[in-house]
């Protein structure tokens, strides 16, 4: 049994090439709060560990960061993210939707900055923030 049981959140996910940021609603899905960071292993591993987050916290949607530059082109780390979430799709029974995640690690930044984190440790920390001000500007949307 969930220790969230009978609570459903929406899951959101900061896709880098080394590191995934990891951030979670509240049940009435209205707060977003990052949740932790994970390294990246091999596929296998990182759609492992993201089941077992969708499980344990009974989570109903996934939003995944879409990296567009600044004039909205798709490049690169975009397609990437792309292909990261068609693997997803297959291996999870859950909706997925990209987020357009412009400036969210430069937010994630301002914001551990202005909370006294130093450079050297908002290294650890970024990525999940980064997830936090994605996921809070999607369910800030759905308000």
């Amino acid at each position: 049994m969930s220790r969230w049981e009978d609570e459903v959140r929406v899951l959101a996910l900061d896709v880098g090439e080394q590191r995934i940021g990891v951030a979670v609603s509240d049940p009435s899905q209205t707060l977003a709060r990052s949740l932790k960071v994970l390294e990246r292993r091999s596929l296998q591993d990182d759609i492992a560990a993201i089941r077992r987050l969708v499980e344990e916290l009974q989570v109903v949607q996934i939003i995944v960061g879409h990296p567009r530059s600044m004039d909205g082109t798709v490049g690169g780390q975009a397609r990437l993210v792309e292909g990261f979430v068609r693997e997803l799709e297959q291996a999870l029974q859950v909706p997925i939707l990209l987020w357009d995640e412009r400036l969210s690690t430069v937010t994630a930044a301002r914001l551990l900055s202005e909370r006294g984190v130093s450079a050297r440790k908002q290294r650890g920390r970024i990525d999940s923030v980064a997830a936090a001000v994605i996921l809070q500007d999607y369910l800030d949307s759905q308000a």
